[in-house]
């Protein structure tokens, strides 16, 4: 039995207080989906509450096929999805609707090699403060997967599970939103390319 396995059988005998040992590793990552949700911070903070007490709730249904930051995720989006349709604030996409994501074979275009952002520039505090609200205005769908896959660096199978998605849609969405990313960001981005040290914000893969 893995470490984290062994921790949750306790935690389930009764050792309670592990609780936030287990969850304390994941708590970033499940601040951050919740905020690539929400786009609130307050609201933010107030579902991954929600979600951390849920799957305590729910701990004992947890049956180890997956990992547990990738079930604990799983129900932080659907906190979030709860809380946005009481709110009427947000409508989410449905594979089935418009017909603009498909299933089959993927190959990714080539990006612009612009997306090389200098080091130096992404410290400045005007470039991160563009990149978090380009990250924000994506649409939800597409904000979900970036965030998950190029900030929390799920890989697509994992991301593919927490969503509900297939690995193909996964790859499209995180495509589509890189290249709304590079649209929006392209003038600040360009003019910033003087530094000697690169750093990749994203891959290619």
């Amino acid at each position: 039995m893995s470490a984290e396995g062994d921790l949750i059988q306790r935690i389930l005998a009764g050792e309670t207080e592990l609780f936030h040992d287990l969850i304390r590793p994941c708590e970033r990552m499940v601040y951050l989906t919740a905020l690539s949700m929400m786009k609130d911070e307050a609201e933010a903070e107030d579902a991954t509450q929600e979600a951390m007490l849920k799957a305590y709730r729910a701990l004992r249904s947890f049956q180890g096929e997956a990992k547990f930051s990738t079930w604990l995720v799983a129900i932080t989006l659907n906190e979030c999805r709860r809380k946005l349709r009481i709110a009427k604030r947000a409508t989410f996409e449905s594979l089935d609707e418009g017909g603009t994501e498909y299933e089959g074979e993927f190959t990714p275009a080539v990006l612009t090699d612009w997306r090389e952002v200098p080091l130096e520039a992404l410290e400045r505090k005007e470039i991160r403060q563009a990149v978090v609200a380009a990250v924000g205005e994506l649409p939800p769908i597409y904000r979900q997967v970036f965030t998950l896959r190029d900030i929390e660096e799920l890989d697509v199978r994992e991301t593919a599970e927490v969503l509900g998605l297939s690995a193909n849609v996964v790859k499209v969405r995180l495509h589509r939103a890189r290249l709304l990313l590079q649209k929006r960001l392209a003038p600040i981005l360009k003019a910033a390319r003087t530094g000697r040290r690169r750093f990749f914000w994203w891959s290619t893969t």
